[in-house]
């Protein structure tokens, strides 16, 4: 797809906060990007109670969805990394339709929970797992002011390339 349709979908998505309702959305998405055993640490056979206990966290976390013309295609956590004396910095995840993959949701998406963060009060924005391999997570964040600033050796087991690295990736808000 080329970038003027990513600007398309881009300026037609609506980040909104989850309600009750979306889980069906939401657990579709779930279950099929963690079912691709390259991005996250739960494993495929996750159950949809525990997915949502994991997903669907209590204030102060804010999760979110992205709407498409009124299709849920997207959602994102954002939530304290640490608690106490830690909270002032931000933790997310993110996770897109797979079928809608590479037309800017992401990007969007990310854009709006980094704004949201900004607002918040948060100083900084850590993401404490992200999967080496994962070529197009770690351009996006780098893309959006991440650096890597740990790495994890071995830390994450992949379906298809063994034992993979963690990174660790901040920038300041």
């Amino acid at each position: 797809m080329g970038p003027d349709r990513a600007g398309d979908v881009a300026a037609g998505l609506v980040v909104r906060p989850a309600i009750d309702a979306d889980w069906p959305a939401i657990w579709s998405i779930w279950r099929r990007v963690v079912a691709t055993g390259d991005s996250y640490v739960w494993e495929a056979d996750t159950t949809e109670e525990d997915a949502r206990r994991y997903w669907m966290l209590p204030p102060p976390a804010e999760v979110v969805v992205a709407e498409l013309d009124g299709i849920v295609v997207a959602t994102a956590d954002l939530r304290p990394n640490q608690v106490g004396r830690g909270a002032h910095v931000a933790n997310a995840s993110f996770m897109v339709d797979p079928d809608r993959a590479g037309r800017g949701i992401g990007r969007t998406l990310a854009e709006a929970v980094i704004a949201r963060a900004r607002r918040a009060g948060y100083r900084a924005m850590q993401f404490n797992a992200v999967v080496a391999t994962n070529a197009a997570a770690v351009a996006l964040w780098e893309s959006l002011g991440f650096t890597v600033v740990g790495r994890v050796p071995g830390a994450f087991r992949h379906d298809d390339h063994g034992l993979v690295d963690l990174l660790v990736m901040y920038r300041e808000l």
